[in-house]
């Protein structure tokens, strides 16, 4: 929908390991953690806050991961890396079953260019 290849995972805060952080970044080369948030003040509300922005991202996401498309890949052995940087919402409460979203870069251990690479759309940033 987008053109641009953005990553989904999850991370745990504490010992109970329920994935209360959820982490979302591009992965599509020159394309910085910046362009997400862009994306999600072009396609909400134009009165949206932060935190409804982080639920746009989230919902987003989580609908990727449960329509699917020829985009969506399930990499569940992967590790995966979030630079330094980006921007952290915390959730007032309970959101898609996370407490908190992390924007950022994001690296996947082993993708290929074709994976990643940014595709023709519609959407203009």
């Amino acid at each position: 929908m987008f053109g641009v290849v953005f990553g989904y995972a999850t991370h745990h805060l504490d010992e109970r390991r329920i994935g209360d952080v959820a982490i979302i970044g591009p992965l599509s080369p020159g394309v910085e953690w910046p362009r997400l948030w862009q994306m999600a003040r072009n396609c909400g509300r134009s009165t949206a806050g932060e935190t409804e922005l982080a639920q746009w991202m989230l919902a987003q996401a989580t609908r990727a991961c449960v329509c699917g498309s020829d985009r969506i890949a399930q990499l569940p052995e992967q590790e995966w890396k979030l630079d330094p940087g980006g921007k952290r919402v915390r959730f007032d409460s309970t959101y898609a079953n996370r407490d908190r979203l992390w924007t950022g870069n994001l690296a996947v251990e082993g993708l290929t260019p074709d994976q990643v690479a940014e595709r023709p759309t519609l959407y203009d940033a």
